[in-house]
């Protein structure tokens, strides 16, 4: 998995050297400092969730189900073939419906039914996806609604990230201490402003007619540190 880890400096600091009514100063705390800090990781996604299945037609509800059972009986057998574990396929969705002549003129006409079945699945080798789809869409998958991408090792990377946006913020206090002619004290307050976002794809895999970007997510905490002012 690969992983860059950078600081993006907060846009603007907010600074208090004066008393509060609320937060530190209603413990008697005189003089204090406010900063942010903020720390980001980079990672390229190690997990996906797909959900794929067919839909299939018939004139009647059993034709139709069964159409729709023999093919999705295959799908499964592929993406079991590939090396997922049953723990991670799920079937998410499965419906009837009826389908009717569009014929404005009159009273409209049932011409045969629809149903759909369709599979979540969570594949947690990223390099296998594209073959995995291609093997569930020879084995007659015709519908896909989505795929997610996700980090597994999310909480450690992000509790990397939460020391070095406390070390962002205890340097940018430092700084303004030393600027009024202060040292810092002790940590009276923090506040955790986290947001996580992702960016541009930046990596592509492509297998047979199947490309698949996982692209990369950025991992942000954000902080905001009060500290106590001593002369």
């Amino acid at each position: 998995m690969k992983m860059t880890c950078k600081r993006i400096p907060v846009p603007a600091a907010i600074v208090a050297l004066a008393l509060a009514a609320t937060g530190p100063a209603a413990h008697g705390v005189e003089k204090l400092i406010t900063v942010g800090g903020e720390a980001t990781v980079a990672v390229v996604p190690d997990v996906a969730v797909i959900r794929i299945g067919v839909t299939s037609q018939g004139k009647t509800a059993h034709e139709a189900s069964e159409a729709n059972a023999k093919q999705i009986v295959a799908v499964l057998g592929a993406i079991r073939q590939s090396g997922i574990d049953e723990r991670d396929v799920q079937t998410s969705r499965l419906s009837l419906q009826p389908q009717y002549d569009p014929n404005k003129g009159g009273t409209a006409r049932l011409t045969g039914f629809l149903v759909t079945n369709q599979l979540t699945v969570k594949i947690r080798d990223i390099g296998a996806l594209p073959d995995i789809l291609d093997r569930a869409i020879a084995a007659g998958a015709n519908e896909m609604s989505g795929i997610e991408f996700m980090v597994s090792q999310q909480s450690r990377l992000l509790d990397q990230a939460r020391g070095e946006a406390i070390a962002d913020a205890r340097r940018k206090a430092e700084l303004y201490a030393q600027a009024a002619g202060a040292k810092l004290g002790h940590v009276l307050q923090i506040i955790d402003e986290s947001a996580s976002s992702p960016v541009p794809l930046k990596q592509a895999f492509r297998a047979g007619a199947v490309p698949v970007a996982p692209g990369e997510q950025v991992l942000r905490v954000a902080v905001t540190v009060s500290y106590e002012l001593a002369p």
